[in-house]
């Protein structure tokens, strides 16, 4: 059956064609008019309100410059006369009065400038006496016309005191040169290297090991030099060097530790020392760490990696930090803060303000990857009645391992919960008391806690067996420990005349 053709259908297809072609027609005849015209004819309005403009100084500065003024629509700009073209001459963009306004704010730039020059030539001839100053800047001298002379020992060189650097206020704002401080306070700092006996658990066998640190000098005797540093630097040492700014190297001993407070004296005996390198040294001056203020410039001496001393600088980054809070085996909470690089060696070395004054030793750091700029350091204000306090102790060598004293006990250490729970005082639990040993003979019991030995506090028993390396069987010393009675624990002191390990 064949299809009648649809009137309405053809009307739409035609009417739609017709509006098409006049919608065509109209934007290509917009575009040739644009085209010709060079656009001016059929412009925007929003177009009216742009105009380029040139001013008259353009040629000599070769500078175009555009302005946006408001036009309105019969082709007139602002400044009254002249069309869009610029057939007219523009009036200069500045006036007088301007002009006259940069120029005075020229000459006043230079004026400041000349000011500001004298100022900083003022400052450098300043600095440059200040550094020319041998009293200021040279603390290693000695004066030898002061010296004793005694004919029948050798005559020793009396080490120097580092004297402190004079700052200008300046300085305290702004730390951009240390080198003066370095140069004052480098010969009070030393490096320690420990040789230890190390523990390979997977091959079964003990090997030795080396473990670096630093040291501050901090006074001299009749026959001593007394170095300050971290009693873990030292720890569980078979021997001990410290090796001086002049690289020559000394036996060290330990005079007096404080395991608690992560401090420790050792000593150098001056008849080991050469006259130059106790000429080329220098006791360090102890500041008041009291008195630092957060933001203070910091710099840090210490024997970095092993690798000898290195100069590191910063600032006080925060006071009486308590960062091993859950760590009862380390010190308390009184840390300074800073962000001068604190690495492996640098232990034991010092922290100083811009005088050259020793305000902290250098304890620890925060490894971590997640981690930059935060070392720790002791107070100095803190530390100082504790290295007075070890300064005063005997000088012990360690005897050799065959000639060792033996107490005669087995022992573990009393834990902070059996503290708190039992009320048991800290020190070493007697677990066991070998027969026809020097603790049986003495009169040591299964139960006692050992609190002191010859004075020392004991709270470990690593520290128990660690004191017994430095004496030698058959020495007598006092013990003193606590003893339960009718449930409550009282101090007895016994004498011991330690013996021989079979």
């Amino acid at each position: 059956m064949k299809k009648k053709k649809s009137t309405f259908k053809n009307i739409m297809v035609t009417v739609g064609c017709a509006a098409f072609a006049g919608v065509y027609a109209l934007g290509g005849g917009y575009v040739i008019t644009t085209f010709l015209d060079g656009g001016s004819a059929t412009r925007p309005a929003w177009l009216e309100r742009v105009e380029i403009r040139v001013d008259e100084r353009a040629s000599e500065n070769s500078i175009a410059e555009s302005s946006v003024v408001n036009n309105p629509s019969a082709g007139q700009n602002l400044d009254g006369g002249g069309s869009r073209t610029g057939e007219v001459p523009q009036k200069p963009r500045f006036d007088e009065k301007e002009q006259e306004t940069e120029t005075e704010s020229e000459s006043q730039t230079e004026t400041e400038s000349e000011s500001e020059t004298e100022l900083e030539t003022e400052t450098e001839s300043e600095t440059d006496s200040e550094q020319s100053d041998p009293d200021k800047i040279d603390g290693n001298k000695t004066d030898k016309d002061d010296q004793e002379t005694d004919e029948e020992k050798r005559d020793y060189a009396e080490v120097s005191h580092v004297q402190v650097i004079e700052q200008d206020e300046q300085a305290l704002a702004v730390m951009a040169d240390v080198t003066a401080v370095v140069k004052t306070a480098m010969p009070c700092v030393v490096s320690i290297t420990n040789e230890y006996t190390a523990y390979d658990y997977w091959y079964d066998e003990e090997y030795d090991e080396q473990a670096n640190g630093s040291g501050i000098i901090v006074a001299q005797s009749e026959e001593e030099l007394l170095i300050v540093t971290n009693y873990h630097v030292i720890e569980d040492n078979n021997n001990l060097y410290v090796q001086f700014i002049d690289d020559a190297e000394a036996t060290a001993y330990v005079k007096g530790i404080s395991p608690e407070n992560d401090l420790a004296i050792v000593s150098v005996f001056l008849e080991d020392m050469a006259d130059d390198t106790l000429e080329s040294i220098a006791i360090a001056a102890l500041g008041d760490s009291d008195s630092l203020q957060v933001g203070e410039p910091a710099i840090a001496i210490g024997n970095s990696l092993g690798y000898g001393q290195s100069v590191t600088t910063g600032v006080i980054s925060a006071l009486n930090r308590n960062v091993f809070a859950d760590d009862p085996d380390m010190i308390p909470g009184y840390l300074i803060q800073t962000d001068a690089a604190i690495n492996p060696g640098n232990s034991g070395g010092a922290l100083l303000n811009v005088r050259g004054e020793v305000v902290g030793i250098n304890s620890s750091k925060i490894a971590d990857y997640v981690i930059e700029g935060m070392g720790y350091a002791i107070p100095i204000s803190t530390a100082k009645p504790i290295i007075e306090d070890l300064m005063q102790k005997e000088t012990r060598k360690k005897v050799p391992e065959e000639e060792r004293a033996f107490l005669g006990i087995a022992g573990t250490d009393v834990i902070e919960e059996a503290t708190a729970r039992y009320e048991m005082p800290e020190g070493v639990y007697v677990s066991n008391v070998l027969e026809d040993t020097a603790a049986d003979e003495a009169g040591i019991l299964k139960g006692d806690i050992i609190i002191y030995i010859d004075g020392e506090k004991i709270a470990r028993m690593e520290e128990l067996q660690g004191l017994l390396e430095y004496y030698t069987a058959g020495t007598e010393v006092e013990v003193i420990l606590m003893r339960q009675s009718n449930g409550e624990y009282k101090e007895r002191t016994v004498n011991v005349k330690l013996g021989y390990k079979e």
